[in-house]
C-alpha cells in the first residue's frame, strides 16, 4: 500500500501586483452592479456559495443595493457550506433566501433510483440536478426581472464566451455575470482585502464546491473544475443551472 499523498489545491497566493489591480477592478464591479440595481429593481443574485458569490454578496452588502440574495439548499451539502450560510446571515446582518429541493420529488427520486444513483449515469445525475438545485432555483426566479450569477470565463471551457449581459430565453429575463472578466486571482486578491467568509472546505482542497456526493478535493495542478462530477466524461459536466 502507497503511503504517498498526492499535494492538493490551495488557495492561490496574491502577489502585489494582484493588489494593484484590484481597486480598479472594484470600482468596475460597484459600477456594474449599480447599474444591474438601477435598470432591475429587486433582481436576483443567486449564489452558490463560491468565493465568486461571496465577492458579489459583499460588494451588493457594501453598496446596500436593492437586489434580493438567494441560495440553494439541496439537501445535499457538506456541513462546512452549512455553515457558511449563517456565517454570511451573520457578518452582512441579512437574512437569505434559501430556496429547498421539494421534499415528495427528492424522497421519490431515492426511493426509486437509490441513494448512489447519481454514479450510475449521466441522466440520474442530471435529475437529481433538476431537483435538487434547478427546480428551486426556477421558483426563486420566477417573479425575477433579471438575475445574477458569480460565473467567470476562465472557470471551464465551456464558459469561455461568457459575457457581462446575457438574455436567459428559458426564463425570457436579463442575466448578469458581473465578474465574468475576473481571473481566479483577482478573487482571492478581494476577498484577502474585504475578508470576506468563506467555505472551509477551501482550505481542505476543494476549489469548485457542489452538493457532498458530487464533490471532491482536486491535486494541485488539476483543472479547478475537475472535482466536480468527477466520475463524467468532461463534456457532460454541467447541470443546466446557469443556463
Amino acid at each position: 500500500m502507497s503511503l504517498f499523498r498526492p499535494q492538493l489545491w490551495q488557495i492561490p497566493e496574491i502577489s502585489p501586483e494582484h493588489m494593484q489591480n484590484l481597486p480598479a477592478l472594484v470600482q468596475n464591479l460597484e459600477q456594474r452592479l449599480a447599474e444591474i440595481a438601477r435598470r432591475f429593481p429587486q433582481a436576483v443574485f443567486a449564489s452558490s456559495l463560491a468565493a465568486e458569490d461571496m465577492v458579489i454578496t459583499d460588494a451588493l452588502c457594501r453598496l446596500k443595493l436593492p437586489v434580493r440574495i438567494i441560495t440553494l439548499n439541496t439537501g445535499k451539502l457538506n456541513p462546512e457550506t452549512e455553515a457558511l450560510i449563517a456565517a454570511t446571515q451573520k457578518q452582512y446582518s441579512i437574512a437569505l433566501e434559501v430556496y429547498r429541493p421539494q421534499p415528495e420529488a427528492a424522497a421519490a427520486f431515492e426511493q426509486q433510483f437509490g441513494t448512489s444513483a447519481i454514479y450510475e449515469s449521466v441522466e440520474n445525475r442530471r435529475q437529481c440536478c433538476h431537483i435538487r438545485k434547478i427546480e428551486p432555483l426556477n421558483r426563486a426566479l420566477s417573479q425575477a426581472p433579471a438575475w445574477l450569477t458569480g460565473q467567470r470565463r476562465s472557470q471551464s471551457a465551456t464558459r469561455s464566451e461568457l459575457a457581462f449581459e446575457e438574455h436567459d430565453s428559458s426564463r425570457n429575463i436579463a442575466k448578469f455575470n458581473p465578474i465574468f472578466d475576473w481571473e481566479e486571482h483577482d478573487v482571492w486578491a478581494y476577498a484577502q482585502t474585504y475578508n470576506i467568509p468563506l467555505n472551509d472546505l477551501y482550505r481542505q482542497g476543494y476549489p469548485s464546491i457542489g452538493c457532498e456526493p458530487c464533490t471532491r478535493p482536486v491535486k494541485l495542478g488539476e483543472d479547478i473544475r475537475a472535482g466536480r462530477w468527477w466520475w463524467e466524461n468532461k463534456d457532460s459536466k454541467e447541470c443546466g443551472l446557469h443556463k
